[in-house]
Order: C-alpha cells, then structure tokens, then sequence
C-alpha cells in the first residue's frame, strides 16, 4: 500500500507519495521538497517541523527518510553514492540523473554506517503459506 505524506499550509494541501520523495532541505524557516521526478515544492515550514509532521503522518518512515545533518532529509532508497572525502552524496531521481547534495562529513558517515548496518541484516523469513 503506497503511504503519502500531506502538507497543509494556510492556503494549499500536498498529498506526495513517500516513495517519490527524493529530500527535504533546509533554508532557514522554508523548507525545499525536490521530489524523484524532478518538481519542487518550497514550504514555509522549517525542517524540524517537517520531521515532527513526518514523524505523525507516516509509521516507520525512518526506514525509508533519514534526517541527514541541520539541512537535509532525505530518502535512503534514491542514494546512489556516498562520498565521504568529498563529502558528497549522490541520490538518482525517476529518470536516472543523479542529484548531487553536499553534506558534513560526520552526518554522511553516520548516513554511511547506518546504511551499512542496515545491509548487515539478515532478511527476516517470509512466512509460507499453502
């Protein structure tokens, strides 16, 4: 079942399905929404809030969005590269272009241990059923 996310402000309502979500950055109150096929929404809302509203609106986000230092959240299914010496992070948008965000080195490598941990796992047993 596809999850959505919606964002009211005083005068419009975006309903955005989470898997298109390629990350929210930060820009002082506003926050920018760049979505995997390429449109982009900028909202008066600063990122913490965006967070708190995730964190409401959508069970088990943080298996697919990850806050990602001050300035960016972002959705760990488009990465394509992380660049710890360069510090940059690449993420793949709908059509196969990669978007480039440049982040920290300490939120990346907490980005890049925690994707690795994540791969670490053994895949939970699917349950058989006749």
């Amino acid at each position: 079942m596809e999850r959505y996310l919606i964002i009211k402000t005083r005068d419009e309502l975006l309903r955005i399905k989470i898997g298109q979500i390629l990350y929210f950055e930060a820009d002082r109150n506003y926050t920018k929404l760049l979505l995997s096929n390429g449109i982009q929404f900028t909202f008066a809302i600063n990122i913490g809030k965006i967070e708190e509203i995730l964190e409401k609106q959508v069970a088990g986000c943080n298996a697919i969005l990850m806050r990602v230092g001050k300035s960016h959240i972002i959705n760990k299914n488009h990465i394509l590269q992380i660049n710890l010496p360069k510090q940059k992070l690449l993420l793949l948008t709908q059509d196969g272009k990669p978007r480039e965000l440049v982040i920290s080195k300490d939120p990346l490598k907490v980005l890049k241990d925690t994707l690795e941990k994540e791969m670490g796992k053994p895949e939970e047993p699917k349950a058989v059923t006749e």
